[in-house]
């Protein structure tokens, strides 16, 4: 069968990060399609290689011949050298999870050139896919990209399957927060609203891979000196088999971020019909419904308690949004659904269709 398609990605596409789980997922749907989808392997320092890397990455995309879509993930397309893009014949659709610029950390200088680079390689690619609504209007706004150039690409519905006998906690209620342990995921600011709310009935679990170095021991520091560390547990990376309990066994989703480009997570919540208390950070008001998520300002530690506490306190109002949680769950699309809508992409780009 001749490859229809090529997906560059760099790294371990297997890693615990949201756009790992979004890029695998597609590649898995797209193959399930009878899109023959072949994955490239692009070396892990994207998106700051060093020169023999970014000689690999090119020479690994300009292999893929020109009746072959490629798809590019934007940890490394928005690092590519531009004048080398010119060199690859096929044409690219490139994946944006968020810009390279927006990642937060970065110096100034960093962030100026990354944008610079990802800007002039957008201009390079056929196509452009993104998660959300608000990234299709960051690219749009600040990087030129025409809006008729861009498709946004929701990530499928999570499949979980709910553990025999898991059911939510009929002691204190349990607040689940699930987000990489790094500070763009906001962790410590739920910890001081976590803090704010320790005169109420609740524990806390904060599943997540450490990613920035020492930054769960700043955590963990914190959530001592609060005199917390028999209420809140820091998880880390746990089995699947123990996120689908501690989901079925939550009464609330808690997750205090500062910047989200989709947030696979929050549609893990809906899923399982929980309430969501999150922050306004870049896509979080798209993904989360109005009724079922109470949404406040980033940085805000006491608007975040204050949101908390009616989810702990008031049965009625927890009712009505786990409710609206779960409907919206219930009509998500489908990995499936996003491979049928790439497939056309993909056809288009290859010029087998108008």
């Amino acid at each position: 069968m001749q490859t229809e398609c090529a997906f560059a990605v760099p790294g371990d596409i297997s890693a615990a990060t949201g756009g790992y789980h979004y890029d695998r997922n597609l590649l898995a749907a797209l193959n399930a399609a009878g899109r023959n989808t072949r994955h490239i392997a692009l070396p892990a320092s994207f998106p700051f290689p060093d020169v023999a890397d970014m000689r690999t990455a090119i020479d690994a995309l300009v292999q893929v011949p020109p009746d072959c879509a490629l798809i590019v993930d934007g940890l490394a397309f928005g690092a590519l050298q531009t004048d080398a893009l010119d060199r690859v014949t096929a044409p690219i659709v490139a994946l944006v999870h968020h810009p390279l610029a927006h990642e937060s950390g970065l110096p100034a200088s960093q962030a100026q050139r990354l944008r610079v680079l990802e800007r002039a390689n957008l201009d390079r690619a056929a196509h452009v896919l993104v998660p959300s609504g608000h990234i299709r209007d960051v690219l749009c706004d600040g990087f030129g990209v025409a809006a008729e150039r861009i498709t946004v690409l929701r990530p499928g519905k999570p499949d979980f399957r709910a553990p025999t006998g898991a059911a939510p906690d009929p002691g204190a209620p349990l607040i689940l927060s699930v987000g990489l342990l790094h500070p763009r995921k906001g962790h410590d600011i739920l910890i001081a609203a976590l803090a704010a709310c320790a005169d109420l009935a609740w524990r806390a679990v904060i599943v997540g891979t450490p990613w920035e170095p020492g930054h769960d021991d700043v955590l963990s520091g914190q959530i001592e000196a609060a005199g917390l560390a028999d209420r809140i547990e820091l998880a880390g990376r746990v089995a699947p088999d123990r996120l689908a309990r501690l989901y079925a066994e939550a009464r609330v989703f808690a997750l205090a971020t500062r910047y989200e480009g989709y947030g696979i997570v929050f549609d893990e919540a809906l899923v399982h019909g929980l309430p969501i208390v999150a922050t306004s950070a870049g896509a979080v008001p798209g993904t989360v419904p109005t009724e079922a998520g109470t949404l406040v300002p980033a940085e805000d530690a006491l608007a975040f308690a204050h949101a908390l506490r009616p989810l702990l306190r008031d049965d009625a109002q927890h009712a009505r949004m786990a409710q609206a949680a779960r409907r919206a769950g219930q009509d998500l699309p489908t990995w499936a659904d996003a491979a049928e809508t790439l497939g056309h992409i993909l056809d288009r780009v290859r010029g087998r269709t108008p």
